[in-house]
């Protein structure tokens, strides 16, 4: 089977997108052959939305997965009539839960800039977002570090992608900040998420939606830090201005 164009990965900003059915999945999952929706992982949940006829018709798309090879995407419907193989929908991303995701992404980011140790976990959500930090015993200041993203934030760096070789990606080992997972390989190519100017403030590989500009993200906080471990810290973003 041919592989889903992941359209996502060039324009995270494509809410809607016309496709052809490719092939069933399971019970109510279908394959398409260019996809605008984000498939789990890295931490980032799978878009939800709708599909669409031409005649109006409409069904949920409740989760967006990876085929077995990852070389699919697959789209999980809801309740209602599943187009047949050849057919041509529409695809409408949830966009307000989709430009959250964005958000909290980027601002997951910049986190690890302001906190620039080894990353053991990540998670993001639509109000909420979590970093994990193999970091050693220290009195950080939740405040400052919300105070040093809002610069950041403010600043309103450019945010963009660019591919690297593997070879590349070698070579700078230093772009990986995730102590546990590698970014995946076989493709001869890494996508890589930069912010700045030439990627000065950061740059790592990353297969997520990220906003264009860091302006994007609005008010954001560090809600709670957490010790899960001897050398464990968990960060909480959430948005909006620090509880009173």
């Amino acid at each position: 089977m041919a592989r889903t164009e992941a359209a996502y990965l060039d324009d995270a900003y494509l809410s809607t997108l016309e496709a052809s059915v490719v092939a069933h999945e399971g019970e109510r999952g279908i394959v398409v052959d260019r996809c605008n929706f984000y498939p789990a992982g890295g931490g980032q949940p799978g878009d939800t939305g709708s599909i669409e006829w031409a005649d109006g018709r409409q069904v949920p798309v409740v989760d967006t997965r990876y085929g077995e090879d990852r070389s699919q995407i697959v789209l999980h419907l809801g309740e209602g009539d599943i187009p047949a193989v050849g057919d041509t929908i529409v695809l409408h991303v949830d966009w307000a839960r989709r430009y959250k995701m964005m958000r909290m992404h980027t601002a997951l980011h910049l986190l690890t800039v302001v906190c620039p140790f080894p990353v053991t976990g990540a998670a993001v959500g639509e109000d909420e977002g979590r970093l994990d930090f193999d970091m050693p015993e220290a009195d950080t200041d939740k405040d400052e570090v919300t105070e040093a993203l809002a610069r950041l934030v403010a600043d309103n760096h450019k945010v963009f992608t660019r591919w690297i070789t593997d070879e590349e990606l070698d070579a700078n080992p230093g772009l990986v900040k995730s102590a546990n997972v590698r970014p995946p390989r076989g493709t001869g190519r890494v996508r890589v998420v930069a912010i700045g100017e030439d990627g000065s403030i950061d740059s790592q590989p990353c297969g997520g939606t990220h906003v264009g500009e860091t302006q994007e993200i609005g008010e954001i906080h560090v809600a709670k830090i957490e010790k899960k471990g001897r050398t464990n810290r968990r960060f909480r973003l959430r948005f909006g201005p620090p509880a009173p």
